[in-house]
């Protein structure tokens, strides 16, 4: 239930979606002589859309969230290596089979790299299909044509493709390779998306190193107009908002134990 609620709430709340449903709202109340509402409605919506795409409200939002989890010193020995899915076109490779890769990709640039560097590391890739309407191949699925085509092997890999959301992540990766004590795990995953992933795997009882990719700021952003394209600032928003809601929700709902989790959690 909480993963069709967090869909269902996330689909009408993020900012293009909001203000598209604004602005329908307020045409509406127009057609009823509700002429105040349509004027209140097309302001917030212009507002939103401003703030959104046209300032660099995303970059600063996101900032904190990259921030919380630095990469540490390489370690002399790893055991095994977690990737999150969220890095491939889930719908375009199911429909071509090849492993096209999103602005989240460097998380499997990142794990092929790690691999080579540790090569006697387990390779956990864990991620299903998220969506709730859209068709698309699960990450899991996708990746070993990728990783395989990048010099890893096939029997390195451990592929979990039944999760839908971080939470189901953590679970579903630990029961598939029981991690004993003593054994170096990296958790490979975008920075922003990191804070609630470390605190999920830890309620989860999954011990891991944070290994932080795909940053999307540089860290010396600060307030102002036009700093980067309207297609990234929006995309910074929304990734930026959908980040800090999940971390309240996990949190109210008991799932994890800090609304905005540190390495001293």
């Amino acid at each position: 239930m909480f993963f069709y609620l967090s869909k269902i709430f996330w689909f009408f709340a993020q900012p293009l979606n909001f203000a598209i449903f604004l602005l329908a709202a307020g045409l509406v109340a127009s057609f009823f002589g509700r002429r105040r509402f349509f004027r209140m409605a097309t302001f917030a919506a212009l507002m939103i859309l401003a703030f959104a795409t046209w300032t660099s409200l995303g970059s600063l939002m996101l900032n904190p969230l990259e921030e919380r989890f630095q990469r540490p010193p390489q370690p002399a020995k790893v055991d095994g290596i977690v990737v999150l899915g969220g890095g491939f076109e889930g719908a375009i490779n199911l429909a071509r089979g090849g492993y096209e890769l999103n602005s989240g990709g460097d998380r499997f640039v990142e794990t092929a790299i790690l691999a080579r560097r540790y090569p006697n590391a387990r390779i956990v890739v864990s991620g299903g299909s998220g969506a709730l309407t859209l068709e698309g191949e699960g990450d899991a699925d996708t990746a070993p044509r990728l990783l395989e085509a990048l010099g890893v092997a096939r029997g390195r890999l451990v592929l979990e493709n039944r999760s839908r959301n971080t939470y189901e992540n953590a679970l579903f990766s630990k029961e598939l390779v029981t991690p004993k004590a003593g054994e170096t795990w990296l958790l490979v995953t975008s920075a922003f998306h990191m804070p609630r992933s470390m605190a999920l795997f830890a309620k989860a009882g999954f011990q891991v190193i944070a290994w932080p990719v795909d940053y999307r700021t540089s860290g010396e952003e600060g307030v102002g107009l036009f700093t980067d394209n309207p297609a990234d600032s929006l995309q910074n928003t929304t990734m930026a908002m959908r980040e800090w809601i999940g971390l309240l929700a996990y949190w109210l709902s008991g799932r994890i134990d800090d609304p905005f989790p540190g390495p001293e959690s």
